[in-house]
């Protein structure tokens, strides 16, 4: 079964920085829906623009993975749209983050961190040293991926201790970053992945994209994982007598 993939974008730098719009013509959300597309899945996209921001609960119902892309207009997203993508991912679907969305709101509500870090933007050298090579995302992955110019993201990283850390960065500058990080929520699996500066063409890239392709079919929704069923809160008897007690 071909994977529908829905790629996100809040689709501001590219329409008001010609720098930018330059690199990415069809904005980032179009050059990965291409390269996604180009390895097999059946791809669309949405953007902050769009009613809804092109985040229907009929969209989200037909898409196996959302790629998410945002970096100056997170406040912008609406708190409804962020709850139902939220819902979604709990509910067994897929998720990417790329790079600055760490700050989105469906990250931090899935997650319960702010996502902070630090940063710095000076087109430096980065490394992504794989880290687990064993994980389906590292897969056809040499050592690293080497990048001539990004922007530095480094520790701490607030975020929940992710259940495997794919790739480890180090920078020119000497920081080192978790830039490749999974989580299961719910029924629902999260895969963060730092690069993506919207001024350098990190998505061009196409060992970039062969990983953005990994972490797809990792994300993708599988049917053995169970059934996602909240905890029954309620008042309890206690199991063992308890002096004094009455209930």
């Amino acid at each position: 079964m071909t994977q529908t993939v829905t790629v996100w974008n809040e689709y501001v730098h590219e329409r008001e920085d010609d720098e930018v719009a330059a690199i990415y013509p069809d904005g980032i959300h179009g050059t990965i829906a291409d390269a996604l597309a180009e390895r097999g899945f059946d791809t669309q996209t949405a953007t902050l623009q769009e009613p809804a921001h092109g985040l229907t609960e009929s969209v989200l119902a037909d898409t196996d993975v959302l790629v998410w892309w945002g970096h100056v207009a997170h406040d912008e997203v609406s708190d409804e749209v962020a709850d139902r993508v939220a819902d979604h991912v709990r509910g067994g679907m897929g998720l990417l983050l790329l790079h600055s969305s760490a700050l989105s709101k469906p990250f931090r509500r899935l997650l319960g961190t702010t996502g902070s870090l630090k940063w710095r933007e000076a087109d430096e050298r980065e490394r992504l040293w794989v880290t687990d090579p064993g994980h389906p995302i590292a897969a056809g992955v040499d050592d690293c991926i080497e990048l001539e110019r990004t922007e530095m993201y480094g520790e701490p990283f607030d975020v929940p201790t992710p259940d495997s850390v794919v790739f480890t960065s180090w920078f020119e500058g000497g920081e080192v970053f978790r830039s490749g990080c999974c989580w299961r929520r719910g029924k629902g699996r999260v895969f963060f992945f730092r690069p993506g500066h919207e001024t350098l063409p990190i998505y061009h890239d196409s060992e970039v994209q062969h990983v953005l392709a990994n972490a797809v079919e990792w994300a993708t929704p599988v049917d053995d994982v169970g059934e996602h069923v909240p905890p029954n809160l309620q008042n309890v008897e206690p199991r063992e007598a308890i002096e004094g007690y009455d209930g």
